[in-house]
């Protein structure tokens, strides 16, 4: 892939004890594009992301957002000894990196979660609005003195305008966790483009929809990268979702890559078949 890459994951490897959760992964997310990580479960996805976002310290490897590096590490201590990955040693020269999620969304990173993560005791207005200051010029001295009333209505505007973009403006009021399951993931993505980001990673969107919320959920994903000029990297279990939207796929199993390429490649490619779409009896 020879576009301009927003994301690039080199030699990427998180180890817990003697786990090796994700194995070497290295992989390209291009601007504009929509890229896809899939494998069975177990397999490291959520690991990478959370590899992305600043929730874990990858063991071993580089992170790069905007061409420039966000994340970097390399074993040390004990892991040093213990280190089960390959590529132990390239890094280990350089310094350490290691952003924490909150800014890692600062530089433009937003995600949603596999298991829907919004504040419970919130209205779906709140939940939004409180993203929205993650983007807030203001300090101590200017909230503690209501410098910042313009700015903060400011904010409650872009909040409502968000709300009512995503079809949501009549829910401003209920509490978050009342909606139906499909708005829920609806506000879950709101929430994080009220961040302003540049890529937004998608952790199973999917889950839990039936096949209508699905279809329009592929339509959906389309549009917000469109009108909001996003780069979309997400993981899905949905097959027909993901060959429908995706330009282009990353394949992992036990935390290492198996296959790479287009959608009609991935499809095609035999041990993607085996490790994770199913074998036919006859195979």
């Amino acid at each position: 892939m020879s576009e301009t890459n927003v994301l690039r994951m080199e030699n990427v490897t998180m180890q817990f004890g003697g786990v090796v959760a994700v194995n070497d992964l290295s992989l390209d997310v291009p601007e504009g594009r929509i890229v896809a990580l899939i494998g069975p479960n177990g397999a490291g996805k959520t690991t990478a992301f959370n590899c992305i976002t600043g929730v874990y310290q990858p063991t071993n490897g580089r992170v790069e957002f905007m061409g420039k590096t966000m994340i970097r590490n390399h074993p040390t201590g004990k892991m040093k000894k213990n280190y089960l990955g390959t590529n132990g040693e390239k890094y280990a020269n350089e310094r350490n990196i290691d952003p924490t999620p909150d800014h890692v969304v600062s530089l433009g990173i937003a995600r949603t979660f596999q298991n829907i993560r919004l504040w419970k005791s919130m209205t779906v207005f709140e939940n939004v609005l409180v993203a929205k200051h993650m983007r807030a010029k203001q300090n101590v001295f200017s909230a503690i003195f209501r410098a910042n009333a313009k700015e903060e209505a400011r904010m409650r505007e872009e909040t409502m305008a968000l709300l009512q973009e995503q079809g949501l403006e009549q829910y401003k009021d209920e509490i978050a966790t009342s909606l139906p399951y499909g708005l829920q993931r609806r506000l879950e993505i709101a929430r994080a483009l009220a961040t302003d980001p540049k890529l937004l990673l998608l952790d199973e969107p999917a889950a839990g929809m039936n096949p209508q919320e699905t279809q329009e959920l592929a339509e959906y994903i389309k549009e917000i990268r469109d009108r909001h000029h996003l780069t979309v990297f997400l993981i899905e279990h949905h097959m027909d979702l993901v060959m429908k939207i995706s330009d282009y796929i990353y394949v992992i199993d036990f935390g290492s890559e198996i296959a790479r390429g287009v959608p009609k490649e991935v499809q095609r490619n035999k041990r993607v078949i085996e490790a994770y779409l199913g074998v036919t009896e006859d195979a």
